[in-house]
């Protein structure tokens, strides 16, 4: 199932030239991820639904119970924090996505948690991960590509919500940023690069509390031959721009210097080929689920932590992973806290 970047593009632009519907999924170091057609997923156990395309049943009515949370302790957050601050005062970067593994137990099956999830672009690989995105990456319709980052983040409960978000100067900074980097990216594989919508606020319905989030759209225009070379489009535009940060090649170094775990597929993409479109999202809200991947972790994140906080050997200690973009003007606590409130399950 695993596979190769040349491998990826090679079968990429095979399908999409002959117009055959696929699924694919490409790791963070844009050097491995899987791309299948529709009966080998289904033979595979793998579900989706990508913003509509989907190979199971609508969301259904599933209690999701209280995540427990047991985050990395604020001392190690802070200690990342300070070596991604120096060199964002060094000038080495200017905008950097800060992410960590935080422990959770959740008292459901990880299959049932993907059916009560309300999320747009969402993807279960058994035995391995489960996504469910808000945020996507490329959208292609006819010749025309968009992408939509998202950069802000604020609970609906706070008064004033919307308000203070969009006049948060942090905020703005980061967000601009981001928008900046993404017509940049666009532009290396298209022309007529342009923002088509500016800063508007979505609302996001999750089991622990809704959130508003603030993105952008830019949008360019294709070769009329796209399509013999969209593997290599996409991989012209990795890794994705809104969960790395600015300037790019050098913020990766960066966060495999700062960050205490490896990223896997966590941060890279996933999408859907319908034979006419290709839409695609960027792989956060992530739920670790290969075993042996967690335990590694938590013997070197939690060592002599390596049972289920509650004993309930049903109900084994997953991983979930996130975070935020980092600037000159962020805040310990305030980083620590956002990277705290993304964990959660989005529902309808």
């Amino acid at each position: 199932m695993i596979i190769r970047k040349a491998e990826i593009i090679e079968k990429i632009n095979s399908y999409t030239s002959r117009e055959i519907p696929f699924l694919f999924a490409i790791d963070f170091d844009a050097d491995k991820g899987f791309v299948l057609m529709q009966e080998e997923a289904l033979r595979l156990g793998v579900l989706y639904n990508i913003d509509g395309n989907t190979n199971t049943g609508p969301v259904e009515n599933i209690q999701v119970p209280e995540i427990q949370v047991h985050p990395v302790e604020f001392a190690v957050y802070r200690n990342a924090f300070d070596k991604v601050m120096s060199h964002l005062k060094r000038g080495d970067t200017y905008l950097i996505n800060l992410t960590f593994p935080t422990r959770i137990m959740i008292h459901i099956d990880p299959k049932e948690l993907f059916r009560a999830s309300g999320a747009p672009y969402k993807l279960y690989v058994p035995g391995q991960f489960l996504v469910f995105s808000p945020e996507p990456f490329v959208r292609v319709t006819g010749n025309r590509i968009y992408s939509n980052p998202m950069k802000g983040t604020i609970q609906t409960s706070i008064p004033g919500a919307r308000e203070i978000l969009l006049a948060d100067q942090k905020e703005l900074f980061e967000h601009n940023t981001i928008v900046d980097l993404i017509r940049n990216d666009l532009s290396m594989v298209s022309t007529n690069v342009r923002v088509t919508r500016f800063r508007y606020l979505e609302l996001i319905k999750t089991n622990r509390e809704d959130l508003w989030q603030m993105s952008s759209e830019i949008c360019g225009t294709l070769s009329e031959d796209y399509r013999r070379h969209l593997g290599d489009i996409i991989f012209r535009l990795l890794p994705a721009g809104s969960v790395t940060g600015a300037p790019k090649e050098k913020t990766v170094q960066v966060i495999r210097e700062s960050e205490i775990f490896q990223r896997g597929f966590y941060t890279g993409i996933f999408g859907f080929f319908n034979g006419m479109e290709l839409c695609s999202a960027v792989t956060i809200r992530y739920l670790e689920l290969n075993r042996i991947k967690i335990d590694k972790m938590q013997k070197a994140i939690w060592p002599g932590e390596n049972k289920s906080p509650d004993n309930d050997l049903r109900f084994p200690v997953l991983i979930y992973k996130s975070g935020g973009g980092i600037t000159a003007l962020s805040k310990v606590e305030n980083e620590y806290d956002e990277m705290l409130k993304k964990v959660y399950v989005p529902l309808i």
